[in-house]
């Protein structure tokens, strides 16, 4: 296999590291390697068996149209083509296309004897670029060898959330037998919800600092014009932009991002985090921030940059080279690699 060329690391969290890229020999063909020796010591046995499932499910759904195809495995982790599309919670359907073809692409996935097990997340599902369904993450797949009735209650729980994803984003499209599907739970769906859920955000949300999707809240209007203020007063500061992302256990973490007169030391970045009423959770220093030809800051770009929704970025910046090279270069250096939501900033 030819070396494999990082464009950006799309992820990073105790399970893996998740880079887009390309082979040497076809820089025009989209990669993504998932690299599971990047997991710390404690995670790595977790991560492996999770990175296994994944490729078991991904060989079980090869050639289905709307899934990943795995091109290999190492002892490093596995690469798997691009998947392109928008994901479903900044897509928002409402096109009666895309949920058919998703029910399309949950048959074909049963036939193979595959259930995903993740579709209650939005960022799970894509809407492609021709309209319609892809889905993405299989760690948490399960492959059936026997349609027994684990099989049919997992199956019946993805169908649920694809009505879930319907109610949430066409509501007028749901029929009479998905509105009967979402009043009724199954019994695994009913325990899990009663008693592991409980564990699970403890264990995610407290001991891995992880969440699966915050909400927005006040703090922003709250904090920002301390923030602004306090940093502001430092003299290599010539600007500053704030920006929400998700933070585990409190919701929204404040993003600033700091356009400085002169490169930073690291003493000086530390005590600049020191200042009093400086309440920010991340601070990145750049070189200039990015502005529209009219000189305001562009802020889309920046929101994008802090939630780590960098795989949006061309799309926005297309058509002014130098935005979309000073976005790049910021988005390089970012400093949130999450891929948690924040539900109330995508609307």
């Amino acid at each position: 296999m030819t070396a494999f060329v990082t464009e950006t690391v799309l992820k990073r969290d105790v399970f893996s590291e998740t880079r887009k890229g390309h082979f040497a020999q076809t820089p025009d063909a989209p990669v993504v390697r998932r690299l599971v020796s990047a997991a710390p010591w404690w995670s790595r046995p977790l991560a492996r068996l999770l990175a296994r499932r994944e490729v078991r499910g991904l060989q079980a759904v090869g050639g289905i149209a709307g899934t990943p195809a795995l091109i290999a495995v190492d002892r490093d982790g596995l690469f798997r083509h691009w998947s392109d599309g928008t994901p479903l919670h900044l897509a928002r359907p409402a096109d009666p296309f895309w949920y058919r073809d998703a029910a399309r692409l949950l048959r074909d996935m049963r036939r193979a004897g595959i259930t995903h097990n993740d579709l209650a997340k939005p960022q799970n599902w894509l809407v492609r670029p021709d309209g319609s369904a892809a889905v993405i993450d299989f760690q948490l797949a399960s492959r059936h060898r026997r349609r027994g009735l684990w099989y049919r209650l997992l199956a019946y729980e993805d169908r649920r959330h694809l009505a879930k994803q319907k109610r949430a984003f066409a509501p007028q499209l749901l029929t009479a037998g998905e509105r009967r599907i979402l009043a009724r739970r199954s019994l695994p769906s009913r325990l899990w919800r009663a008693t592991g859920k409980r564990l699970y955000n403890a264990l995610t949300r407290g001991v891995l600092r992880w969440s699966d999707g915050e909400g927005t809240g006040d703090r922003l209007e709250r904090e920002a014009a301390a923030i602004l203020a306090a940093l502001k007063r430092h003299p290599a500061v010539a600007d500053v932009a704030l920006a929400v992302f998700p933070l585990p256990r409190r919701g929204t973490g404040i993003y600033a991002f700091v356009e400085t007169r002169e490169p930073l030391t690291g003493a000086a970045l530390a005590a600049l985090r020191r200042t009093p009423g400086m309440t920010a959770d991340l601070v990145q220093p750049v070189a200039r921030l990015p502005r529209g030809d009219d000189g305001r800051l562009r802020e889309d770009v920046l929101c994008l940059i802090a939630m780590n929704r960098v795989a949006e970025l061309d799309g926005l910046t297309a058509g002014d080279a130098a935005l979309a090279a000073g976005a790049r270069a910021i988005a390089a250096a970012r400093l949130n690699l999450g891929d948690r939501r924040l539900a109330g900033a995508e609307r």
